[in-house]
């Protein structure tokens, strides 16, 4: 969980301080890495099915295993971003801010990211342990 907060929290800091973007450097520690680190925890919760993996999630091909969860995160995290963004500001007392309108793009990128990683680290030590032939 440190790593998955870290690492994005530390390169999109870099870059906003790098090119003075000084919203980018505070979504770093905020919401890219925080749904960085949330996603890593469910996707990698989800894989380990309770220390025995789903069989289909260790017979099918490495790369459609990870485009299907990498879909279905940054999708879930798109819809959570729009709602956040645009919907609530919309419905309700919050005021849209930049920093609600960034969710909308960090929230999906922090999704996606995250997805990919955990699922091919995953899948990589489930083949070494001899549970795929793939």
């Amino acid at each position: 969980m440190l790593t998955a907060y870290a690492a994005p929290a530390v390169m999109a800091g870099a870059a906003g301080v790098v090119t003075g973007q000084q919203d980018l450097a505070v979504a770093a520690c905020t919401s890219i890495a925080g749904t960085s680190a949330v996603v890593a925890f469910l996707v990698g919760i989800w894989l380990r099915h309770g220390g025995q993996p789903r069989r289909w999630t260790t017979t099918v091909p490495r790369v459609a295993l990870t485009a299907a969860l990498v879909v279905t995160a940054a999708g879930t995290a798109a819809l959570l971003g729009w709602f956040t963004g645009k919907w609530l500001p919309a419905h309700s007392p919050i005021p849209a801010t930049p920093r609600m309108e960034r969710l909308r793009i960090d929230l999906p990128v922090s999704a996606a990211l995250a997805t990919t990683v955990i699922t091919l680290r995953w899948r990589s030590t489930t083949t070494t342990r001899g549970m795929s032939t793939r």
